[in-house]
């Protein structure tokens, strides 16, 4: 103990207080360097954040070293503000180097502006989600069909960018499906990864379209890599299926314009009126969200509790 109270006071000792302070200012160099200093930490967070910072502060090293070589006149501050400047400078033409290497095409770029940077996506992860797509967009031409009922494989993801879907069922309209939404989240959404599936609707194009589309194994081998990814698309997913079943239930509706609730339990129960308390029920039809429940739209003889 004794020998570690003398290194302290040896340490704090070393050297004489300050007497006496000087009555002048540092010239205005120093203070320009204050400044930039006290800005530059203000920084935010990702590339333009990291170049705002390190900007300021490479020009806030730079104006001390000028203010240790012109005013100072001392070596070892000039050298440590001079080196401190290079790493600021190398480090923002590295991070400038980044930013110019995360470039995307158009559509690419809308993409990210309207659904993923909302989200706070960086750049740096938005880029591995188009390169596992390769950085394409396809193109379906009017009526022509992205699936077809009971022939095509559910073998990929797809989000819709620019037209509109129009999602069918033996003939029968069940919804739209419109930019930014996933035209096969519930197909997706159904199947495991090892398992296999076909479409139990028809895609067809209304306009042109242009869709961007992650192969089912692909985008599994991106989501082992990065779980944040993968929980990621599991949020948008799950939202783009919620809107399909609040669009497939504004098209149901129960007896003389009543609407069914998704909200309500498997059982509608009805009753007859002037008859026995007996309220036969009807089963509505599980499986996927695109499907519309079984013969609810012919219970004209009955009326809601």
């Amino acid at each position: 103990m004794g020998e570690n109270a003398s290194f302290w006071e040896s340490l704090i000792y070393a050297h004489p207080t300050c007497t006496s302070w000087k009555q002048e200012a540092e010239g205005s160099i120093y203070h320009l360097a204050s400044i930039l200093f006290v800005v530059g930490f203000m920084g935010g967070s990702g590339f333009f954040g990291l170049l705002y910072v390190f900007s300021l502060l490479g020009l806030g090293f730079l104006c001390s070293s000028v203010w240790a070589w012109l005013d100072v006149c001392a070596a070892d501050i000039f050298s440590w503000n001079f080196i401190l400047f290079a790493i600021c400078f190398v480090q923002f033409i590295y991070v400038t180097y980044q930013v110019r290497s995360v470039s995307f095409d158009r559509e690419f770029q809308e993409l990210y502006s309207a659904l993923f940077q909302p989200l706070g996506i960086s750049l740096t992860v938005y880029r591995k989600i188009v390169l596992c797509c390769d950085a394409e967009v396809v193109t379906l031409e009017k009526e022509h069909c992205y699936a077809m009922q009971g022939k095509t494989p559910i073998d990929k993801l797809s989000l819709l960018v620019s037209g509109r879907i129009r999602v069918t069922v033996d003939g029968e309209f069940l919804h739209y499906i419109f930019p930014l939404q996933f035209l096969d989240s519930p197909e997706w959404d159904s199947l495991r990864p090892t398992e296999e599936g076909i479409f139990q609707v028809t895609l067809t194009a209304e306009t042109d379209c242009r869709y961007v589309a992650w192969r089912r194994k692909k985008l599994y081998l991106l989501f082992a890599k990065h779980r944040f990814i993968s929980r990621l698309f599991s949020i948008l997913i799950g939202s783009d299926i919620a809107e399909k079943l609040y669009a497939l239930n504004d098209r149901v509706h129960v007896g003389k314009g009543f609407r069914y609730d998704i909200r309500l339990p498997n059982f509608y129960h009805v009753s007859l009126p002037e008859t026995p308390s007996v309220q036969p029920s009807y089963r509505l039809q599980r499986g996927s969200p695109r499907h519309k429940p079984a013969d609810v739209t012919n219970c004209g003889s009955f009326s809601p509790q």
